[in-house]
This record gives structure tokens, C-alpha cells and sequence, in this order.
């Protein structure tokens, strides 16, 4: 029996050096014949780091199940050979497919909890995450001191190596630069080392000052285990992590697991047909908003879209290969186009267009929907009835809205989806602080109507939440404002949010503790160009990029005059082309099915917390179960097919160079089967 344990080792050391799980031939007290038993789940080891909270962040994200070992708790479980192994029917079984630890040997080299995770790794093939650690011979690096570097790497552009693209960070097109937003900060720390016998480089730098390139994330495999090692420091909102952090989960699960990750961008049109107030430079208010207190003047032209406006934004959609969700208000632009002669060439030209965009119902005439505004004061406050309560609009009349506006969409030919709804300045909805729940005749206009998705704002609710039978649908503001029509408006009203009273700004950036202040004021005339394109670019695409299939909204104001949004979204879109392979898109997807998505998480998440779920992997087969009406998200290599009542099926669809999908059991089986190639 112990020539059999031996020959079950060896045979899992070689396996795991190839990069693959190993699947053994045999183990003490079980048959030769024997492979063990793999559960869908991940280790992590948790000293309290930026680094492992990173990656933990993105197992939660992409749905892949995981425990947590506090290194900070005095109560946590010991690390011990029964913690991470046992038998099931007499099968060896690995409790975890991969384990992220902070560095190499968090429990100190040779210690009793250190040597039974190596053990464990050992026997199983189990993949080890070291999440920052420096460089030094036993992760299979030199020292920096022997030609390589360490130091701050803001600026600094590495590669994925050939390796890199032929393994797990395939979706990368080779080259990225580390963030470098404050050049007073050093924001990523790192070492970059020349390799040693059986170290991989994935991800390397040019070595500052000197020749040849340092690796900063690598597989070190030795000693029968398999490691991957990163050697800079980072957290979970850095775009460098995020474009490295489907690599390091793929790598650390070998490309099979639960959950599923995807580049999203999703982005609302709002206000269609409507025109928007514009901002007053001289006031720095806008007048007619009820908050405008500037005094006296002239309210100023309104900003609408014009034909040749919506001529560019079909022109535009073609050439970028994006799709836009156009958030419309039917009875603002009836009125418009009876105050201007009858006749509406927007109108026309969206309308023959209408099939080239997405089309979503945001009300007739835009009125808020929450209780009714008394605008005496400023800010307003909610109106009260005789007894003292808030008065509402009635559920008749928000019915009305909804219906009337969708009724015109029909017979224009607009396609449309009902359940779908976006709600003027998200109201109706609860709105702090004056407006601490739901209009409660919200949720029964909604159900009248057959509105199952309604848009909230991501700055205020960030989580799904139900109104009624219907679910919402977070919205991110963009930072290009609904009130601004040209270039030189949007750097003025950035301005006076973003600078000090001492700038000539309105000083909310100094009270306002999750606010920053300029340094100076932006030049006007070039401030939305070289800063705030920029800023909110790499704002919009750290959404995109981090599984986050939250919609932003901006406004038609925007598709006019200086059409201060195209630059905004061409920056998004080409950098996102830059960085990511052909085989990881951005997934554009409307309302409705970004709901969906949402809610199907949050079900699984829900299953997972209370220990519902059972997924293995056995040889070349994966077996999932989940409570019944459970949508299941897996990810799986090519060539995965599904096992059906009678024969298979390919599974899922490819992303990134897997495959995935939600999914679940089908007819008369109680589990999802997978075979893998």
C-alpha cells in the first residue's frame, strides 16, 4: 500500500508541473484505481492585505464559492490535514480546487499548519496564489539586487509574455500600463526579478536603469506544487489588478469553475425628444431647476438634439459597432413640436432610424413621480396633506404616465421592451432626504403596466432591490452633465463642484468628505479634453472591466451641439480594444437583461451563503447541484459538453477563451453534468 501512495504522488507532482489538475492513480486505503474527488471551491487565506482582499473580491464577483481563513482571528480554524482533505465513499477528496494565500508560507516555513498545505497541495495538484510577495530564490526569482529592480512601477508599461498569452491571460493583448494618477504618490509598489530554473514568466516590465526584463507575475513550479507568484502591490480598483484579475482566477482553478465574469458597458440615453435646461456660467445655477437661486436674467436656450444629430449618433453607432439605449419622453416632444410650427425633424430622423438603437420608456412628460414638490424653499421639501402626511402623485396617474408614453412607442413601430421603465430623475423611488421611502402608489402603477425592471441611481442604491413585483436596475451617473451642451459649459460646471471657494469654486468639494478639490481651476477651453475625458473614461471602463454590468446614464443634451459625449465613449471603447483580445468583448446589453443578470446573482450568492450548493470535479466530469429554480453559472474549458437525457451537448458560450453559461439540471436529472475535454 505504500508503493501505491508513492506511485499516487509522483503522478500528481508531474501532472501539476504540466499545469494540469492531477488526478491520481491511487491512495493509501483506496483502490488503485481511485481518483480523487476535486470540490468546486477555493482557500483563501486572509491576513487582512489589499492584495488577497482584491482577490477575494473577484471570486465573489465571478460567483466562484470560497473560505475564508482569518489570520487576524484568534478563534480561526487550525489548518490541518482533516481541515483540507477527507474521504467520500471511500473517494479521497480535495475541499478546495486552489488556495490564495498572502505570500508563500504565511504560517511560517516548516510549521505544522505550513507543511499540511503543502502536503495538500502536493497530493491533490491543488494551485497556490502567492497574492504579493517580493523576490527572492525560494518563489524561483532572483534577487533584485542580481539585475533586477524594485520600486515604484506607476507608469510604467509591462507585457504579458508569450507564455502569458498562451495560458490563462490569453483575453490580454499583450501590453498595459500601471496607473499613475498622482505623480506625489507612489501608488504600485513592486519587484521585478529575473526567473530561475522552473519559474514561467507571465507578466514582465523592462528593468528601469538596466537590461533585460523582470517578471512580475509567474508560475513557479518546484517540490511537486505549483505557485503562482506576483510581486506588486495592488488593491482591487487599480486597472492593473483588474485587467490581471480573470488571469489569476482562471490560472488558480485551472478554467473550471462555478460563476461566470464579463466585460460590460451598457449606456442610457435619457430625456429623448426632451430638451434639457442648460447651465448658466454667469449664475452657476441652472435656471429653471428648482434649486437655482442665482437671481433675476433670462433663462438660456434649452439644449435639444437636432436632426444632423441624430443623423451622427446612427453614423456613430455603425462605426463603433455600439449600441445606444434611447430613453425617451414622447409628450415632451409632442409639445415641442407644437410650440415649433407642428413639425419635428429629430423626431423624423429618430423615428426612420429606429431600428439601428434600443429604445426604453422614461415617462410621457417627464413629471416627478415621488411625492409632490413644494418648491417654496430651497432645497424643495415634500408637500403635506391636512393630517400631516406626504402627499403623493396618485397611482393613476403614474399609470398614466407609463402607459400613455409607451402607447405612443407602439405607434411609431419603436422596439420596445414594457417591462422595461426609467422613471424622470429616478423618482418615485425613495429620495433622501426628503423623500425617505417609495411613493407608495409606485409598486401598483408598475404592476398595472407590466413594468418588471425599473433604473434607480447607483449613487444613491448601489444593490438590486424589489418595488412591488418589479426589481430595480442601478444606474451609474456619468460625469458629463445632462445641463451642458458644449465643451466650455462642462469644464465651467466641474469647476464650480470641483474647486475651493478660494478658486472661485462653490466649496462642495471641501465638505463634502467623499470629494476631492482641483488643485486649480481648469482651463475652459481645454479642461473637458485633457482632464475630464480622461477621468471619466477610465471611470466608465474600471466599470467595464470589473463584471459590473451596471448601465451609465447621460442625457440627449449630450448628442448635441459639441456632442461632448462621443469622446468619452470612443476613449472607453478603444481602450478596452487595446487591452483586451478579440475573444473578450464588451457585452452591450439592454435593461431587462442586465436585471436579469443581477437577479440571478443574487440568487446564486444567496445559495451559496447557505451552504446549497455541491459541485466537484471527478476525472473529466463535473457534477453541480443547487437548490431547485437556482440558476447555476459555470465555467468550463472548450470542448465542454453537457450532459443531456440522452447524449450531450456543447456547452455554454465562449468568452475569453472558455466557455460559460447559466444554467441547470435538465429534464428528470436533479444535477448539472459536465464533460470535459
Amino acid at each position: 500500500m505504500a508503493q501505491r501512495a508513492h506511485r499516487w504522488r509522483e503522478t500528481a507532482a508531474v501532472s501539476a508541473a504540466a499545469g494540469l489538475l492531477a488526478l491520481g492513480v491511487g491512495v493509501p486505503g483506496a483502490s488503485a484505481a481511485a481518483e480523487p474527488r476535486v470540490d468546486l471551491k477555493v482557500l483563501v487565506v486572509d491576513d487582512g492585505g489589499s492584495a488577497v482582499q482584491a482577490i477575494t473580491a473577484q471570486l465573489k464577483s465571478t460567483g466562484i464559492p470560497y473560505t475564508t481563513v482569518d489570520l487576524n482571528d484568534t478563534n480561526r480554524p487550525a489548518v490541518t490535514t482533516a481541515f483540507l482533505s477527507d474521504t467520500v465513499g471511500g473517494t479521497p477528496r480535495a475541499k478546495y480546487q486552489g488556495v490564495v494565500l498572502p505570500h508563500e508560507a504565511p504560517f511560517g516555513a516548516g510549521s505544522a499548519e505550513q507543511t499540511a498545505l503543502e502536503d495538500f497541495e502536493r497530493t491533490f495538484g491543488i494551485p497556490q496564489v502567492d497574492a504579493y510577495t517580493w523576490a527572492h530564490p525560494g518563489v524561483g526569482l532572483d534577487y533584485t539586487t542580481e539585475g533586477g529592480w524594485a520600486g515604484s512601477l506607476d507608469g510604467h508599461e509591462a507585457a504579458v509574455t508569450a507564455q502569458g498569452r498562451a495560458g490563462a491571460f490569453g483575453y490580454l493583448d499583450g501590453a498595459f500600463t500601471f496607473e499613475d494618477n498622482d505623480p506625489s504618490i507612489s501608488e504600485s509598489y513592486g519587484y521585478a526579478a529575473r526567473p530561475r530554473a522552473g519559474f514561467t514568466s507571465y507578466v514582465d516590465v523592462p528593468v528601469p536603469g538596466g537590461s533585460g526584463r523582470g517578471s512580475l507575475v509567474g508560475e513557479y513550479a518546484a517540490d511537486g506544487r505549483r505557485q503562482l507568484v506576483v510581486t506588486f502591490a495592488y488593491n482591487q480598483y487599480q486597472q492593473q489588478f483588474r485587467l490581471l484579475a480573470r488571469g489569476i482566477v482562471e490560472w488558480l482553478t485551472q478554467g473550471v469553475h462555478l460563476g461566470q465574469a464579463r466585460n460590460y458597458l451598457a449606456v442610457h440615453v435619457d430625456d429623448v425628444f426632451a430638451p434639457d435646461a442648460r447651465w448658466d456660467t454667469e449664475r452657476n445655477c441652472t435656471p429653471g431647476d428648482i434649486d437655482c437661486v442665482g437671481g433675476g436674467g433670462e433663462e438660456a436656450p434649452p439644449i435639444r438634439m437636432t436632426e444632423q444629430d441624430a443623423v451622427r449618433a446612427a453614423q456613430w453607432q455603425r462605426e463603433s459597432g455600439f449600441r445606444l439605449d434611447m430613453v425617451y419622453n414622447a409628450g415632451s416632444g409632442e409639445e415641442w413640436k407644437a410650440e415649433h410650427g407642428g413639425t419635428d425633424a429629430l423626431a423624423t430622423r429618430l423615428l426612420a432610424d429606429r431600428n439601428q438603437y434600443r429604445w426604453i420608456n422614461h415617462t410621457y412628460t417627464h413629471p416627478f413621480l415621488g411625492c409632490v414638490q413644494d418648491t417654496s424653499t430651497v432645497p424643495w421639501s415634500c408637500a403635506k396633506n391636512a393630517d400631516g402626511s406626504i402627499r403623493y402623485m396618485s397611482r393613476s396617474e403614474i399609470s398614466a404616465q407609463i402607459r400613455d408614453n409607451h402607447a405612443w412607442g407602439v405607434t411609431k413601430g419603436l422596439p420596445l421592451d414594457r417591462t422595461e421603465l426609467v422613471t424622470g430623475e429616478h423618482s418615485g423611488l425613495k429620495n433622501l432626504p426628503q423623500q425617505p421611502v417609495d411613493n407608495p402608489n409606485l409598486a401598483g402603477a408598475l404592476a398595472d403596466n407590466g413594468v418588471k425592471w425599473i433604473a434607480s441611481d447607483n449613487s444613491r442604491e448601489s444593490a438590486q432591490r424589489p418595488v412591488g413585483s418589479a426589481l430595480t436596475v442601478p444606474r451609474y451617473p456619468m460625469n458629463v452633465y445632462y445641463n451642458t451642451g458644449t465643451a466650455e459649459e462642462m469644464a465651467d460646471e466641474y469647476n464650480w463642484i470641483y474647486t475651493s471657494q478660494a478658486d472661485g469654486g462653490s466649496g462642495i468639494c471641501e465638505s463634502n468628505p467623499a470629494s476631492t478639490c482641483l488643485d486649480e481651476p481648469l482651463d475652459v477651453a481645454t479642461g473637458y479634453a485633457q482632464h475630464i475625458v480622461p477621468q471619466e473614461a477610465r471611470a466608465a471602463l474600471g466599470h467595464a472591466i470589473s463584471n459590473d454590468p451596471r448601465p451609465h446614464y447621460v442625457h440627449q443634451s449630450n448628442l448635441a451641439e459639441d456632442r461632448i459625449l462621443y469622446p468619452v465613449l470612443d476613449k472607453v471603447l478603444a481602450d478596452h480594444g487595446a487591452l483586451f483580445a478579440d475573444n473578450t468583448p464588451l457585452e452591450n446589453l439592454r435593461q431587462s437583461a442586465i436585471g436579469t443578470e443581477f437577479k440571478r446573482r443574487d440568487a446564486w450568492q444567496s445559495a451559496l451563503s447557505q451552504n446549497r450548493v455541491t459541485a466537484y470535479r471527478l476525472g473529466s466530469k463535473v457534477t453541480v447541484s443547487a437548490p431547485s429554480g437556482v440558476q447555476i453559472p459555470v465555467t468550463v474549458p472548450e470542448g465542454t459538453r453537457k450532459q443531456l437525457l440522452l447524449g450531450t451537448a456543447v456547452f455554454g458560450t465562449p468568452y475569453a477563451g472558455l466557455r460559460s453559461a447559466w444554467t441547470t439540471p435538465e429534464l428528470l436529472q436533479t444535477a448539472v453534468t459536465l464533460r470535459l475535454p
